[in-house]
């Protein structure tokens, strides 16, 4: 890599940084005049040089922010030229962009506080965040990325080109849907499976009307099912257990269906591909599948082998 690309790369990394640290500023402080959002900017960890943000510097990031999260920062002149997320609203409806902008956020306040890093435990994520600026600036332009990849099932690793569409995250691990053009075809790849990430110069034609959520409506995690419908599952939740499904549902289309003092039924339009018969199973005798009848059949087979491997 040339020193230029990894100054180059170094320098997306700490303007993404300063863009999620003003977002993360004026969000918690609800409405912020300039003078306020330059103090705290002088404070900050990010400003390694300690100087004031220039006015000229704060719009460039407004702008910047506006174009990679659809976020709007707007100014309200008659209320003393304080600053505000536009669009709030739709933040506080979650999604991919709130979560990232959550978990960079975090980051940021513990660069702030280094004090506390020894009193704030975490799960140990699997390599691929570094990754992640290559893969946002190579989305915002439209350009093609060349990786060595990996699989789980092949023993060796191999290079090749890929176009991305979007980045998703599930289970702690990073994805990335692109399209293949040697397949012809839309894949995901974990981005912890790659051992080089190369942003190429040559772009690549993005779908019109193309909606990564739309394509993900009705998967659980990143498993796909091209060319199937979705179904409607039933599961009956017993005891304590129907507390934490009905706090953190399993899929965006839960409905509860029935409930009692023993359990709970919650209806899903999913497919139910093998990342959510996982789930599903991961559950043990908390849940039983009510129907489809042919996921119920799997579900048992899969417990039948489970007491066949601690019987043998």
């Amino acid at each position: 890599m040339s020193q230029n690309r990894k100054n180059s790369k170094e320098n997306t990394s700490v303007l993404f940084n300063r863009y999620v640290w003003l977002v993360d500023t004026i969000r918690r402080a609800g409405k912020i005049t300039f003078e306020e959002i330059n103090e705290k900017w002088t404070r900050s960890r990010l400003n390694l040089s300690g100087e004031d943000l220039p006015l000229r510097t704060f719009h460039n990031h407004r702008y910047a922010v506006e174009e990679i999260f659809d976020i709007n920062i707007e100014c309200d002149k008659r209320g003393g030229y304080v600053y505000y997320i536009e669009n709030e609203e739709d933040m506080r409806r979650g999604g991919v962009r709130t979560w990232m902008l959550n978990a960079f956020s975090v980051g940021n306040l513990l660069n702030e506080s280094n004090e506390m890093r020894e009193r704030i435990l975490f799960e140990k994520i699997p390599s691929g965040h570094q990754y992640l600026t290559s893969f946002l600036e190579a989305i915002r332009e439209n350009l093609t990325v060349e990786i060595t990849y990996r699989s789980y099932e092949s023993v060796e690793s191999n290079t090749f080109d890929i176009e991305p569409y979007c980045l998703k995250v599930f289970r702690q691990r990073w994805y990335v849907l692109a399209r293949s053009p040697h397949y012809d075809e839309l894949r995901i790849y974990s981005l912890d499976r790659m051992y080089m990430v190369q942003v190429t110069k040559f772009t690549f034609d993005y779908p019109v009307g193309f909606s990564p959520e739309k394509y993900f409506h009705n998967s659980f995690g990143i498993i796909h099912a091209s060319g199937e419908e979705p179904e409607t599952v039933e599961i009956k939740v017993f005891g304590n257990q129907r507390k934490y499904i009905e706090s953190l549902p399993l899929h965006h289309s839960q409905t509860l269906v029935e409930e009692n003092e023993e359990y709970a039924v919650y209806q899903y339009f999913v497919h139910p591909t093998y990342d959510f018969i996982q789930e599903l199973f991961s559950h043990g005798e908390n849940i039983e599948i009510i129907k489809p009848k042919s996921l119920r059949k799997e579900i048992s087979e899969k417990a039948q082998r489970m007491v066949d491997t601690y019987n043998s």
